[in-house]
């Protein structure tokens, strides 16, 4: 198959699972797609387990290994994703909530990341698994991000306040970046890395400290500075057509360069979309280009939530079976809540030294961290090693288990502590 039949047919199929979705089973969208998918691919299971012959597992394997989730997401929808979602948060209810942001989508990530590491690698040790620390660490850095994506996708669905929403969304925007540039560097020690940028990376504090500040700050400079360009090309055009490409334009050009420099893109983008969804909205669109680049970002975001979710179903074919994998994938999903509860937990103590925050704080932003697509990505970049198939079922049980019990549920603890409808 080609890639414009592998799109035709991820397409087709996410239409099909939408519908069904909405029709029968009455589910936010994103977590409706991702059920129908899974059930679907749960149920091809069990035929391929009852007539061998038909050899359904082999084609639908063959199939996932033509689209490389990893590839597709990570070099692809993200950059879209992350701009649409960008795109609409409110710049100043963000400011507001800048320090409660700041340090959850940083140090809660490294709070995280150590959490789950060191919990990871004593149930590791518990059920006879004899993994390195640091390779639990890397487990640690890859699950430890709330997804945007599947946040933004609950957040719509919500009528939580504007402050709540500014610092679950903003987290969320954030965090996968400094995650994706922690995990990176965790790789890189532990021995893991392809060839690529990471080989250039210097094992040592120093060298792993200038590859997080590169990334980040550099992300930052490429994000802000071409949107500045971006915003200005659009303050001077009255033509929503050539605007709306603009937008599209400075999107793709900016990820694709990120690569290059080699900065983070996650953050650029999300900066770049800060700038052109807030004084860009405002100041240089009219409001026929507001309402058709509004309409053109909202139904990409649809349509490409709507295929990650459905590739997130029907990944399952990649996961390992077996006893030891589904017992560990079991033991991870308390662990990564428990990691969430410390990290927040920490720096949300810490900073109520110095001001007042919201009753239920902690547990509401505990039990809406999602995980999702971006976990996925990059535990499927691992190269081959002994522990890969034991990460990859923790991953996707973890991420499997926080849209479609934390996501169909969080509403609930919203409700409980007054701030939700």
């Amino acid at each position: 198959m080609n890639a414009f039949d592998t799109a035709s047919v991820l397409i087709a199929v996410a239409a099909l699972s939408g519908y069904i979705n909405h029709r029968f089973l009455k589910l936010p969208a994103t977590t409706g797609t991702l059920a129908v998918a899974l059930v679907s691919s749960l149920v091809l299971v069990a035929i391929d387990i009852a007539v061998p012959a038909w050899g359904l597992r082999t084609v639908l394997v063959g199939f996932l290994r033509e689209i490389d989730f990893n590839e597709a997401l990570m070099h692809g929808m993200l950059c879209f994703l992350l701009f649409a979602g960008s795109l609409h948060i409110d710049l100043s209810d963000l400011l507001e909530n800048k320090w409660t942001v700041g340090i959850l989508a940083t140090v809660g990530v490294v709070i995280s990341t150590l959490a789950v590491g060191a919990l990871t690698y004593v149930a590791f040790g518990w059920v006879g698994l004899d993994v390195p620390l640091v390779i639990c660490l890397v487990f640690g850095a890859l699950i430890s991000p709330t997804d945007p994506i599947a946040v933004m996708g609950l957040l719509k669905e919500l009528k939580a306040p504007r402050t709540l929403e500014a610092q679950i969304a903003g987290e969320s925007l954030f965090n996968d970046g400094v995650a994706v540039v922690v995990f990176f560097g965790l790789v890189s020690a532990a021995d893991l890395s392809g060839p690529g940028e990471l080989d250039a990376i210097t094992v040592s504090a120093t060298g792993l400290s200038g590859f997080f500040l590169r990334e980040v700050l550099g992300g930052a400079a490429l994000g802000l500075g071409l949107g500045w360009v971006g915003y200005h090309a659009l303050k001077s055009l009255n033509e929503h057509s050539l605007e709306l490409l603009i937008t599209l334009a400075l999107v793709m050009f900016m990820y694709s360069l990120s690569f290059w420099i080699h900065v983070s893109g996650p953050i650029a983008v999300v900066l770049a979309g800060l700038l052109i969804g807030n004084p860009g909205r405002k100041l240089a669109m009219s409001d026929r280009t507001r309402e058709h680049v509004d309409a053109f970002w909202q139904m990409l975001d649809e349509i490409l939530n709507a295929v990650l979710f459905l590739l997130l179903g029907i990944e399952v074919f990649a996961v390992p079976a077996g006893p030891m994998a589904i017992a560990v994938g079991l033991l991870a999903v308390p662990v990564a809540l428990l990691a969430r509860l410390v990290s927040v937990t920490v720096p949300i103590t810490a900073m109520r030294l110095t001001g007042r925050y919201r009753r239920g704080l902690v547990p509401i932003l505990t039990w809406s961290g999602l995980r999702g697509g971006i976990s996925v990505a990059m535990v499927l970049s691992l190269p081959p090693f002994p522990a890969r198939d034991y990460l990859l079922a923790c991953t996707y049980a973890v991420v499997v288990f926080s849209i479609l019990v934390q996501g169909l549920t969080v509403r609930r603890v919203l409700v409980h502590y007054g701030v939700g409808t």
